[in-house]
C-alpha cells in the first residue's frame, strides 16, 4: 500500500518491492499476495472506454483476451510459472527454482496497463537428477497423474509397462526421489489450474497440446538406455538398447529420429573448418542425453516466459508513467554439497544485502542531516569485500572460473588450485587476508573451499561440474537437431534461446577487428550482468523490503522455533538495522503531531504560557516550550512529592487524578530530544516516559467522563421512575374506586339471598341438633362407663411402673460398678503380661529372621557350590557351614519348643486371671444385694450386717487383695527364674549369630576376591549389633518412662465439683484427614473435574466443588489400605547393589528377574512398624534353590514397612527396557512390556548382610493399580513417620510421655478413637450454668497434636509429589535429548545411505563394463586362434603341394 501511494504521489517515482527469505519461508505466497493487492488497486481505476482503452495498449490482434480483465491476465501466469519453475525440495513443497522480477506498469491515473516478467538462473540440473525425497518440476508429475486414459494413449504412457508401479515412480526423470505427494494440493488439481491459466491467457488448444506433448517427450527421452559395444577401431561406443523408446521420444518431441539418435550417441568437433564425428561411450551418451533434456527444458521455460510476457505485457511504453517491481529471488542456501548454483544464489543475496544496508543506513543518516540535528556517525556492516572476492577482476572466483573455462584442458581441480594460490598462497595459511576465503589442508586435498557470507560460512565442492555448468553450451549436434526440426514449437524455442544468448553476449568490444566473432559469454558472466542490471533498476526506484521468516524446519503449523527466527533476522540484517535505529533516534514525529499528542500532559498550564492551538505560533517554538515545561513540571513533582486527594479546594478532575497511581516524574536529558526542521526526534527513554504520562492522563479523563455520564444516567433513571410511579398511583386509585362500587352492588344483591339462606340454615340446624343430642346422649353414657374401667387399669400400670423403675436403676448401677472393677483388673493384668512377653516376642522375631537368613545363605551356598565344583576349599567351607546351620536349626527348634511351653504357662495365667474376675463379680453381686436389702433391715440387726461385711472384702481394698490371692509368690519367683534362663540362652544365640554372620562375610569376601582379617569382620558385625541394641534400648526407655503429673491450669479441692467439657465446644471443628465412615460409604464411580478447573460463577460454588472433590479423594484414600491388604498381582525385579569392601567398583546383582508376585500388606500387630509387605511367588530361581514347592506362599522374604526408604513412580535408577528376563526364551516375547515407564514403581529398602542397598522394581498391569499401591505405601510411610513422634512441620506443642507411649502402643487411629471416647464420656452441662469451667490441657494438646499430625502427613505427601514432578521433568528432558540424537543419527544414516547407493550404482556400472570388456577379449582371443589355425592349415597345404 505504501509503494502504491508513493508511486501515485507528485514525484511519480517508480517503486520496487524486494521479497527475500530462506527456502520455504513463504516468498512465493507473499509475492502472490502483493500482486493481488497491486492489481486490485490498479484495476479499480481501470476503464474500458474512451482514451483509457488506448492507454491500456490493447491491440486488435489480441481480441481473444478482451473478455479477460487486465487484473486476471496479470495474475494468471502464476500457476504456469509455478508448474514449469517450481519443484519439491527437502525444505519446501513448492520451492521456486528460479528468480523472477515482475514489473507492473501503471498509467498516469493509476490504472494497471500490464506486466513484464524477467527470470534469473533456472536450475536446469534438476531435470536430469534430483535427490531422494525431492521431486522434479511440477509439470512432469501433473502430466503423469492428471492425464485421462485417452491422453495416456496419445502421449505413449502405458500402465502395463510399469509392472505395477505408478507412472511417476516408473520413469527415470520423475522416480529418482520416490515421487512423493505434495501436502497442500494434489498434482491432479495442479494440472487443472495450469490448463485453466493457459486458457485464460488466450493459448489455443493446439499450442497447449504441443507444450504437453513436448513435456511427455522429455519424459520418454529420460527412458533411453545405452548399451556398450565395440567399434571397428576397437573402441567402446554406445548403442541404444530399445529403438522403440527412441522412436517414441522422437515422435513426442517432433524431431527426426536419426538426428536425435546422432545427438545422443555422437559428438561433432570442428577443427580448422572441418567437422569430426566422435562416437560416445555409454557414460558420455547418458551425459549427452541429460544435457539435451536440460537444454530443451531450459528453452521451453524461456518460451513459456516469452509467451506469458506477450499476453500480459503492454504495447506502448509511452503510456507507462511509473511502475512497481516485485522481486521474488531465491534465498540463502547451504547444503551438504554446494555447487555452482548455490554460489550464484548466495552471490545474489550478498548483492541484495549490500543494497539493503546502503538504503537503510544511509537513509537513516540522510534524514538526520536533512533535519539538521546533532548526531554522531553510526557504523554499519559492509560486505563489499565479499562481493569483490566473488566478482572482482581478475582475481574473483567467478572471473577465474571464466578464465578456466576458456582453457583447452581446464578442469575443476585446476580452478580450485588457482583459487588456493590466489587467496591463501602461504604454507599453513587457511584464511585469506580479507577473511572471506577459507580452506584447510584437508579441504584442499578434496578440492573444497569456503566463503564467509553475511549469513555464515558456506562450503563449496569444486569437483561438482563447475566448469560444465558455467559453460552451458549447446552441442553442435543438438543445434542441428533444433534447426532442422519439423516442429514449429522446437524452432521457436531454439530461436528464443539463441536470441537471448545473443542479447546477453552483446556486441564485440570497441577496437576488436572486424570479421572476428565475439566471444561467447559464460553463465557466470551472464548472471553478473543480469544482477548488475537488476541492482541498477532497483537503485533507480524507491525500494521496499519484505522479510519472510520460517517459523520451523518441520513445516508444521502452530510451532515456532526462536533460535531459527533469530538466525533469520540476523542473516537478513534486521537485527543490525534495529541496533542502528536504537543507537540513533528511533522515534520521530512531526511538530504538529508531537505538540497535539503531548500538550495534554500539562492541563493546568494557562493559555498565555502554552496555547492549545498552533495557528499563530511557529510549531518548532511550541515544541521547545512544551519540552521545557514538561521537564520543569517533572522536577516540581519530584521535589513536592505526591499530594493528598482529600483536600477540599481541589476539583473533581484533580481529585480523580490524585487517586490514581501516577507514573514516575518526567526526567530525561534534554539532548535525548532533538528538534529538527520538520520533525521531533526522540530516544526510547523520553518516549516511554511521555507515553506513560499520556496514558495516565487519558485514564484520568476517561474516569472523569464516566462519572459524569453515570450521574446523568442515574438522574434520567430517577425522573423516569418518578413518572412511572405517578402513573401507577393513578391507575391504582381508579381500580380501588371501581372495586368499592362493585362491592356495594354485590351487598344489595346479597341481602336478598341472605334472608332466604338464613331460613334454610336455621331449619336444617334444628333438625341436626335434635338428632345429634339423641346420639350424643347414647355415646356419653357408654364413654363414662369405659372411662371408669380404664382409670382402674391405668392406676395398676402406674404402680407397677414405679416399682420396675426403682428396680432397673438399682440393677444398672450394680452393672456399672462391676464393669469398672473388671476393667481395672483386666488392664493391670494386660500390662503385666505385655512386660513378661516382651523379651519372648523379640526372641521369636530374631529367630524367624535368623531362619530366613540361614535359608537364603543355604540357597546361595548351594548355587555357588554348583557353579564352582572344581574348588575343593569352597566345598569344604560350605559343608562346614551347612553343619553349623543344621546345629542352629536344631537349636531354633529347641527354642521354639521352650517358647511353646512358655505360651502354655501364660495361657494358664490368663485362665487364673479370668477365674479371679469371675470371683470378683460374684463378690460385687453380693455387695449390691446387701445394699439393696439394707434399707429394709431394722436398726437392731445393723451390727450383724457390719460383721458380715468385714468377713468379705469390699470394693475399696479389692484391688490389693484380689491379685495377691490369685498369684502366689512362688509362681512369680519361678517365672523370674525362667525369664533369666531364657535371657542367657538368648545371649548365647546372639553370640552364635554373630559368629555365623562373620563367617558369611568372610565367605562372601573370598568369593569376591577381597581378603579380610578377623578384626575387620568383628568391627563390621559389632557395628551392626550396636546399632540394633541402641534402637531396642531407645524403645525400652520410651516404654518405661513414667507418666508426669497432669497440669490442668487450676487447683481443685475435694469439695469442688469438676465438670469437664469436650474441647470441640471451645474450638472450631476443622475437617481434615480422612472422611468419616458414613461418607466413605458413598463412593462415586464417575470422574469429575477438579474444583480449581471447574467453571464456577462465584466463590461459594468453587468451595462446594473443592469440598466435594476432597471428600471423594478421602474416600478413595481409605480404599488404598484395603486394596493393599487384599493384594495386587505384579511382576517384580529385586536388585542388590554391593559397594564392596575394597577399591572395586559397585556390582549389581538381580536376585529376582521378571517374577510374577502377589504383593499383600500383612499386619503383625497394632503398631505400624509391625506391618510388612509379603510377596507370594509361583516358582522362580530362589524357590528352586531352596527346594520349596510351588504352592508355598512364603517362598520370598517379606519387606517390613519400616525398612522402606523411598517409593517413586517409574523405573528410577535403571532403564526399564534393559531389565533382565527370567529366561532366554521369555526375553524375546516380553521385551515390549518394559517400554512404558508409567507402569513401573521403584521401592528402595535398607541394607542387609547380603547387599548394601536393595531396590525393588514392580511392573503393574495398569497405571491405576500402580497409583493405588504407590499412594497406599506413601500414606502408610507418612502415618508411620507421624505416629513415631517425629515432627516434620514447624508446629510444636508439648505432649506428655504417657500420651506418646499410649499412641505408640495402640498405633494411629486406635489411639485417636480411645481418646475421643474419653472426651465424649465427659459430662456435658449447660454453658450458662457452668461458665467458669476449665478444660484440661491434655485434651487441648491432644487435639492440637492431632491437627499437627495431619499437617505433617500432608507435608510429606506434598514433598513426595514434588519429587515425582521433578523426576518427570528430568525424564522428559532426557527423552528430548534422545529424540534429538535419534534425529541427527537418522539424518546421518540417510546421507550415508544415499552416498552408498550412488557408490553401489557406480560400482555396478563399472563391473558391467569390465564384464563386457572381458567378453570382448575372449571373443578376440577366439578369433585370433581360428586365424592361427587357418594359417597353419594353409602352410601345411602349401608344403604338401
Amino acid at each position: 500500500d505504501r509503494s502504491y501511494r508513493q508511486m501515485m504521489s507528485d514525484k511519480r517515482t517508480s517503486q520496487s518491492i524486494l521479497i527475500s527469505g530462506e527456502s520455504g519461508a513463504g516468498k512465493t505466497e507473499s509475492t502472490k499476495i502483493v500482486m493481488l493487492y497491486l492489481t486490485t488497486l490498479g484495476s479499480s481505476h481501470h476503464q474500458v472506454k474512451g482514451d483509457d482503452a488506448a492507454d491500456n495498449g490493447a491491440s486488435s490482434g489480441r481480441a481473444s483476451l478482451n473478455d479477460v480483465s487486465i487484473m486476471e491476465r496479470v495474475l494468471q501466469p502464476n500457476p504456469i510459472l509455478e508448474a514449469f519453475g517450481n519443484a519439491r525440495t527437502l525444505r519446501n513443497d513448492n520451492s521456486s527454482r528460479f528468480g523472477k522480477f515482475i514489473e507492473l506498469g501503471f498509467s498516469r491515473g493509476g490504472s494497471l496497463l500490464g506486466a513484464k516478467v524477467q527470470t534469473y538462473l533456472l536450475e536446469k540440473v534438476r531435470v536430469g537428477f534430483h535427490a531422494s525425497g525431492e521431486r522434479n518440476y511440477h509439470i512432469f508429475y501433473q502430466l503423469l497423474r492428471g492425464m485421462t486414459e485417452e491422453q495416456k494413449k496419445q502421449y505413449g504412457f502405458h500402465d502395463g509397462e510399469t509392472h505395477g508401479l505408478e507412472l511417476a515412480n516408473h520413469y527415470h526423470m520423475t522416480g529418482q526421489g520416490g515421487a512423493p505427494q505434495l501436502r497442500e494440493f494434489t498434482d491432479e488439481e495442479g494440472l487443472k489450474y495450469t490448463l485453466k491459466a493457459m486458457n485464460a491467457l488466450g493459448w489455443t488448444e493446439n499450442k497447449i497440446e504441443e507444450v504437453l506433448k513436448l513435456v511427455a517427450g522429455l519424459i520418454h527421452l529420460g527412458q533411453i538406455i545405452f548399451d556398450s559395444t565395440e567399434s571397428e577401431g576397437g573402441q567402446e561406443v554406445s548403442l541404444i538398447q530399445d529403438e522403440n523408446v527412441l522412436r517414441n521420444a522422437a515422435a513426442m518431441l517432433d524431431v527426426d529420429t536419426d538426428k536425435l539418435k546422432a545427438a545422443l550417441t555422437e559428438r561433432l568437433m570442428i577443427t580448422r573448418g572441418e567437422g569430426i564425428t566422435i562416437q560416445l561411450s555409454p557414460e558420455r551418451a547418458v551425459e549427452a542425453r541429460d544435457a539435451l533434456a536440460k537444454t530443451m527444458y531450459g528453452s521451453l521455460f524461456l518460451w513459456v516466459v516469452n509467451e506469458v510476457n506477450g499476453c500480459i505485457g503492454w504495447e506502448d511504453d509511452r503510456a507507462v508513467r511509473s511502475s512497481v517491481g516485485v522481486l521474488d529471488i531465491f534465498g540463502f542456501e547451504c547444503f551438504a554439497v554446494n555447487s555452482f548454483e548455490q554460489l550464484c544464489i548466495n552471490f545474489t543475496n550478498e548483492a541484495l544485502q549490500q543494497q539493503f544496508n546502503k538504503f537503510i543506513f544511509k537513509m537513516e543518516q540522510a534524514e538526520y542531516e536533512a533535519e539538521k540535528i546533532s548526531w554522531e556517525f553510526i557504523e554499519f556492516p559492509d560486505n563489499q569485500d565479499c562481493l569483490d572476492t566473488i566478482q572482482s577482476k581478475p582475481s574473483g572466483i567467478l572471473t577465474m572460473l571464466d578464465d578456466e573455462c576458456r582453457l583447452p584442458k581446464g578442469s575443476d581441480r585446476n580452478w580450485a588450485n588457482r583459487l588456493y594460490k590466489q587467496y591463501i598462497p602461504n604454507t599453513g595459511q587457511t584464511e585469506s587476508e580479507n577473511t572471506r576465503f577459507l580452506a584447510t589442508p584437508v579441504q584442499k586435498s578434496r578440492a573444497i573451499f569456503c566463503v564467509r557470507h553475511f549469513a555464515g560460512v558456506v562450503q563449496y565442492t569444486a569437483e561438482t561440474g563447475f566448469l560444465e555448468k558455467n559453460k552451458d553450451e549447446i552441442p553442435l549436434m543438438a543445434q542441428n537437431l533444433f534447426e532442422t526440426a519439423p516442429s514449429h514449437l522446437v524452432k521457436s524455442m531454439y530461436n528464443i534461446q539463441k536470441m537471448e544468448f545473443e542479447e546477453k553476449s552483446g556486441k564485440a568490444k570497441e577496437g576488436t577487428a572486424k570479421g572476428k566473432p565475439s566471444k561467447a559469454k559464460t553463465v557466470g558472466m551472464q548472471f553478473k550482468e543480469q544482477l548488475k542490471n537488476l541492482m541498477a533498476k532497483v537503485e533507480t526506484t524507491e525500494p521496499h523490503y519484505i522479510r519472510c521468516l520460517k517459523p520451523n524446519d518441520a513445516a508444521k503449523p502452530k510451532m515456532l522455533t526462536r533460535q531459527r527466527l533469530t538466525e533469520q533476522l540476523r542473516y537478513g540484517g534486521v537485527l543490525e538495522a534495529v541496533r542502528v535505529a536504537r543507537m540513533g533516534f528511533p522515534v520521530r514525529l512531526p511538530h504538529d503531531a508531537f505538540f497535539q499528542r503531548y500538550r495534554m500532559l500539562l492541563p493546568s498550564t494557562p493559555e498565555n504560557l502554552l496555547p492549545w492551538s498552533m495557528e499563530k505560533v511557529p510549531p518548532q517554538d511550541l515544541c521547545i516550550r512544551l519540552v521545557d515545561l514538561l521537564l520543569e513540571e517533572g522536577q516540581r513533582q519530584k521535589t513536592e512529592g505526591s499530594c493528598s486527594w482529600k483536600e477540599d479546594e481541589i476539583g473533581r478532575s484533580e481529585r480523580i487524578r490524585r487517586m490514581q497511581k501516577a507514573p514516575l516524574p518526567i526526567a530525561f536529558p534534554k539532548m535525548d530530544v532533538q528538534l529538527g526542521l520538520t520533525k521531533v526526534f526522540m530516544r526510547k527513554p523520553p518516549h516511554d516516559a511521555l507515553e506513560a504520562h499520556r496514558i495516565f492522563h487519558q485514564n484520568t479523563a476517561a474516569i472523569f467522563l464516566q462519572s459524569w455520564i453515570r450521574g446523568m444516567q442515574q438522574r434520567r433513571r430517577f425522573l423516569i421512575m418518578g413518572e412511572a410511579a405517578l402513573t401507577i398511583q393513578r391507575f391504582y386509585r381508579g381500580c380501588v374506586g371501581r372495586a368499592r362500587w362493585w362491592k356495594l352492588r354485590e351487598a344489595d344483591a346479597s341481602d336478598l339471598l341472605t334472608k332466604a339462606l338464613r331460613m334454610l340454615l336455621c331449619r336444617r340446624r334444628y333438625k341436626r341438633m335434635k338428632e345429634g343430642a339423641i346420639q350424643y346422649q347414647s355415646l356419653y353414657r357408654g364413654h363414662a362407663t369405659r372411662r371408669v374401667l380404664a382409670a382402674t387399669k391405668i392406676q395398676t400400670r402406674v404402680r407397677m411402673a414405679k416399682q420396675h423403675g426403682a428396680y432397673r436403676k438399682l440393677q444398672s448401677a450394680t452393672i456399672a460398678l462391676q464393669c469398672a472393677l473388671r476393667m481395672r483388673v483386666a488392664r493391670k493384668a494386660l500390662l503385666d503380661l505385655k512386660h513378661e512377653q516382651k523379651d519372648i516376642g523379640k526372641l521369636q522375631a530374631n529367630n524367624e529372621k535368623l531362619k530366613m537368613d540361614m535359608a537364603s545363605l543355604k540357597a546361595m551356598l548351594q548355587a555357588q557350590a554348583q557353579g564352582d565344583k572344581n574348588k575343593e576349599e569352597s566345598e569344604k567351607a560350605i559343608k562346614q557351614k551347612q553343619m553349623q546351620i543344621g546345629i542352629l536349626e536344631a537349636r531354633i527348634k529347641q527354642l521354639e519348643e521352650e517358647l511353646e511351653k512358655e505360651r502354655k504357662v501364660v495361657k494358664k495365667l490368663e485362665e487364673s486371671v479370668q477365674a479371679q474376675t469371675v470371683q470378683a463379680e460374684q463378690q460385687l453381686e453380693e455387695i449390691h444385694n446387701l445394699r439393696r436389702h439394707q434399707r429394709s433391715l431394722s436398726s437392731s440387726s445393723a451390727h450383724e450386717l457390719e460383721r458380715r461385711q468385714h468377713k468379705k472384702p469390699i470394693a475399696s481394698n479389692f484391688d490389693s487383695s484380689s491379685n495377691l490371692d490369685a498369684v502366689s509368690m512362688d509362681q512369680v519367683a519361678e517365672q523370674q527364674a525362667l525369664v533369666a534362663k531364657l535371657e542367657d540362652e538368648l545371649e548365647a544365640e546372639r553370640r552364635f549369630r554373630r559368629e555365623a554372620d562373620g563367617e558369611i562375610i568372610k565367605l562372601r569376601a573370598q568369593m569376591s576376591g577381597v581378603p579380610l582379617n578377623d578384626s575387620d569382620v568383628d568391627a563390621y558385625v559389632s557395628q551392626k549389633l550396636d546399632q540394633k541394641e541402641a534402637d531396642s534400648q531407645l524403645v525400652e526407655k520410651r516404654d518405661k518412662t513414667e507418666t508426669p503429673p497432669e497440669v490442668t491450669g487450676t487447683e481443685v479441692t475435694k469439695d469442688d465439683k469438676i465438670v469437664q467439657r469436650s474441647p470441640s465446644e471451645y474450638f472450631p471443628l476443622i475437617r481434615r484427614g480422612f472422611a468419616s465412615e458414613k461418607e466413605a460409604g458413598k463412593e462415586e464411580e464417575q470422574v469429575v473435574t477438579s474444583g480449581w478447573q471447574r467453571e464456577v460463577s462465584n466463590r461459594k460454588e468453587r468451595e462446594e466443588a473443592l469440598r466435594e472433590e476432597v471428600n471423594q479423594f478421602e474416600s478413595k484414600a481409605q480404599r488404598f489400605t484395603r486394596i493393599m491388604e487384599d493384594g495386587i498381582d505384579v511382576t517384580m525385579w529385586q536388585l542388590n547393589r554391593n559397594a564392596g569392601l575394597g577399591p572395586e567398583e559397585t556390582s549389581d546383582e538381580f536376585v529376582l528377574k521378571s517374577t510374577a508376585v502377589h504383593v499383600k500388606l500383612h499386619r503383625r500387630g497394632d503398631l505400624l512398624v509391625q506391618a510388612v509387605l509379603s510377596f507370594s511367588a509361583r516358582g522362580g530361581y530362589l524357590s528352586k534353590a531352596l527346594g520349596r514347592k510351588k504352592g508355598d506362599a512364603s517362598s520370598l522374604e517379606p519387606l517390613p514397612i519400616h525398612e522402606i526408604l523411598s517409593v517413586r513412580a517409574g523405573c528410577v535408577g535403571y532403564d526399564q527396557s534393559l531389565l533382565p528376563s527370567a529366561s532366554k526364551s521369555k526375553s524375546k516375547g516380553k521385551g515390549s512390556d518394559n517400554k512404558h515407564s508409567s507402569l513401573f514403581l521403584t521401592v528402595g529398602a535398607t541394607q542387609t548382610p547380603m547387599a548394601t542397598s536393595r531396590v525393588f522394581f514392580l511392573r503393574f498391569k495398569s497405571r491405576a493399580a500402580r497409583n493405588n499401591l504407590m499412594m497406599g505405601l506413601r500414606g502408610l510411610l507418612a502415618d508411620m513417620q507421624v505416629h513415631e513422634g517425629v515432627s516434620i512441620s514447624s508446629i510444636h506443642m508439648p505432649r506428655t510421655d504417657s500420651v506418646q507411649s499410649r499412641r505408640r502402643l495402640l498405633g494411629g487411629k486406635a489411639a485417636e478413637h480411645s481418646h475421643e471416647e474419653e472426651i465424649a464420656t465427659t459430662i456435658e452441662m449447660d454453658p450458662a450454668e457452668h461458665a467458669d469451667v476449665m478444660i484440661p490441657l491434655i485434651d487441648v494438646h491432644y487435639l492440637i497434636n492431632k491437627e499437627r499430625e495431619a499437617y505433617d502427613r500432608l507435608l510429606l505427601m506434598m514433598l513426595q509429589g514434588s519429587a515425582d514432578l521433578k523426576d518427570k521433568e528430568d525424564e522428559e528432558m532426557a527423552l528430548r535429548e534422545k529424540l534429538e540424537e535419534a534425529l541427527v543419527e537418522s539424518f546421518e544414516k540417510d546421507r550415508v545411505a544415499a552416498n552408498d547407493s550412488k557408490l553401489i550404482m557406480q560400482l555396478s556400472k563399472k563391473l558391467e563394463t569390465l564384464l563386457m570388456d572381458n567378453e570382448d577379449l575372449r571373443d578376440q582371443n577366439d578369433r585370433l586362434n581360428t586365424r592361427l589355425v587357418v594359417l597353419e592349415c594353409s602352410q601345411l597345404e602349401n608344403m604338401n603341394s
